[in-house]
C-alpha cells in the first residue's frame, strides 16, 4: 500500500484533502514552530545536512509533526519508511528492522523509520525498537499528541532528542491558508475566490492552532459556496462560520491537558482571579470533563486555600459537589461556577492545611506521644483503678467555657491563624485565651 511519503515523491492525487496536498516539501515552505526550526537551530541544521539522530515530536494535532517528517523524507538520502502505530504491529517493525540491517550491511545506507502516533505502541512494542535505535540500525522519528514522558518508555526517550510542537499562531495559520488559496498546482488557486479578511481571521482564530482544521474548513467553504454570476466565490464571514463550526478543545482526559488545566484552575482560585478561574472551568466543561471531578477539586481548594478565613467556602463547595452528583450537565455548570467564584474571591488562609501537614510530619518522624491519662476513656468498669479519665476538667463548668489543662504531653504549635477574614476573629480569640484561662473559675457565664 502506498504511504503518504511514497505518494509525495509523485504528483499528489487531486482527491487528497487540501491539508495533505499542501504539505511543505522543504524547510523553506514550512510555517511555524520557529522555537525549534528557526534559522540556525539544531533541528534545522540536522535536517539540512541530512545528519538527524532519533527524534520524538510531540504536540497537538495539526501543528506540523507529520509534516516535518514529510519534509525529512524529501531531504534525506537515506531510506525512509513510515508506520502508523494504530494499524501496525511488532511484526511490521521487525520486518522493517530486518530490511534496515540488510541495507546497512550491503550498501551502508541508513534507514529512517517514522512512526506516527507512537504512543499507541505498548511497552513491549516500544522495547522492540530499542536495540536497533541504540546501534543505529534505524533512525527513529516518533510523533505523538501525548507528553512523551508519560507515553514513551524512558530508555527510548534517553536515546532520542525531544521536540515540542506548539499550537500554531493565528498569523501562521493565515499564511498557510493564503498559500493554499494561491497555489494552482496543489491548492485552490484555480478557483476564483474573494476571501474577506475577517473570514480568514475567523478561520484562524477558531482552528485552535490546528493547520489541518483550518485548511479543511477553507476547502469545504470554497467547494460548497456557489460562485456569483461573474464566477467569483465570495468567502464571507458567514461562510467561514459555517465551514469551521465549533472548534475542538484540546483536552486529554488522563494526561497533560487534564492535569495542566485543573492545575491552572486551582491556582487561579488560590490566586484570587475569578476571571481566570471561570475560563479554566469553561475549558474543562466544554471539553467534557466530569463535573464531579471539578467539584471534588473545589472542595479541596476551599479547605486548603480558604480554610477558616471564610468557613462558608467549604460549605458552598460541598453543596456544589452534591448538586453535581444528582443534577449533571449542563445545569451543574451554574453551582460549579458559583462555588468557584466564591472561592476565588474569598479571603485566603492555608493555616489549617499547613498545621495538619506539620502535625503529620511529626507523627511520622518523631516519637509517638501517649494520650494523657485524664483524657483517656474513663467510663468503663475498672477505669478508675487504672487511673483512666480521672481528674478531667470539664470546660463548660468554667467561665468562658475554657480551662487550662494538659491536652498533649508536649506543648506544640501547629495552627497559626492568618488574621485574614474570619481568621482575624479566631486569632483575636486565641490571643485572649490566656486572659480567659487566668480568670477561669467554677460557675457558668451569666
Amino acid at each position: 500500500m502506498e504511504t503518504l511519503f511514497e505518494l509525495g515523491k509523485e504528483e499528489l492525487k487531486k482527491e487528497m484533502p487540501l491539508a495533505m496536498r499542501m504539505r511543505p516539501r522543504n524547510l523553506g515552505e514550512f510555517v511555524g514552530q520557529k522555537h525549534i526550526l528557526g534559522e540556525g537551530s539544531l533541528l534545522s541544521r540536522a535536517i539540512l545536512s541530512d545528519r538527524i539522530g532519533s527524534l520524538i515530536f510531540f504536540g497537538p494535532s495539526g501543528t506540523g509533526k507529520t509534516t516535518l517528517a514529510y519534509v525529512i523524507s524529501y531531504s534525506t538520502k537515506g531510506f525512509f519508511r513510515s508506520l502508523n502505530a494504530v494499524t501496525s504491529c511488532v511484526a511490521d517493525v521487525r520486518n522493517i528492522i530486518a530490511e534496515a540491517r540488510e541495507r546497512r550491511k550491503i550498501n551502508k545506507k541508513r534507514t529512517i523509520l517514522f512512526i506516527d502516533e507512537l504512543h499507541h505502541f505498548n511497552k513491549s512494542q516500544q522495547d522492540a525498537l530499542m536495540s536497533d535505535v541504540e546501534d543505529g540500525t534505524i533512525i527513529l522519528i516518533g510523533a505523538t499528541v501525548h507528553n512523551p514522558y508519560f507515553a514513551i518508555n524512558s530508555p527510548l526517550l534517553s536515546r532520542s532528542l525531544i521536540f515540542e510542537f506548539k499550537p500554531l499562531a493565528e498569523k501562521d495559520l493565515i499564511v498557510i491558508m493564503k498559500d493554499a488559496l494561491l497555489d494552482k498546482g496543489r491548492g485552490l488557486g484555480n478557483f476564483r475566490v474573494k476571501m474577506e479578511e475577517d473570514a480568514l481571521t475567523h478561520l484562524a482564530k477558531q482552528s485552535g492552532g490546528d493547520a489541518r482544521r483550518a485548511l479543511n474548513a477553507l476547502e469545504i467553504g470554497v467547494l460548497t459556496t456557489k460562485p456569483n454570476k461573474n464566477g467569483i466565490i465570495q468567502f464571507t464571514l458567514s461562510v467561514a462560520e459555517e465551514s469551521i463550526q465549533r472548534k475542538v478543545v484540546l483536552y486529554d482526559k488522563d494526561e497533560d491537558e487534564h492535569y495542566n488545566t485543573i492545575s491552572a484552575f486551582i491556582k487561579s482560585m488560590r490566586g484570587s482571579d475569578p476571571d481566570a478561574t471561570l475560563y479554566w472551568l469553561a475549558k474543562m466543561l466544554v471539553a467534557g470533563e466530569d463535573p464531579r471531578f471539578i467539584a471534588r477539586r473545589l472542595v479541596i481548594c476551599a479547605a486548603e486555600d480558604v480554610g477558616n478565613a471564610d468557613p462558608q467556602a467549604l460549605v458552598l463547595a460541598n453543596a456544589a459537589f452534591q448538586v453535581s452528583e444528582f443534577v449533571g450537565m449542563p445545569e451543574a455548570k451554574i453551582p460549579l461556577a458559583q462555588a468557584a467564584v466564591y472561592i476565588a474571591t474569598a479571603p485566603k488562609s492555608n493555616s489549617s492545611y499547613a498545621g495538619i501537614e506539620k502535625a503529620i510530619a511529626e507523627v511520622e518522624k518523631e516519637k509517638t506521644l501517649e494520650v494523657p491519662r485524664h483524657l483517656q476513656v474513663g467510663s468503663y468498669k475498672g477505669a478508675e483503678k487504672l487511673g483512666r479519665g480521672q481528674n478531667y476538667l470539664y470546660p463548660h463548668d468554667y467561665k468562658g467555657h475554657i480551662i487550662r489543662q494538659e491536652y498533649i504531653p508536649e506543648r506544640k504549635k501547629y495552627y497559626q491563624p492568618s488574621g485574614l477574614g474570619y481568621e482575624k476573629i479566631i486569632k483575636e480569640r486565641m490571643e485572649n485565651l490566656e486572659k480567659l484561662i487566668k480568670s477561669g473559675r467554677k460557675g457558668k457565664d451569666s
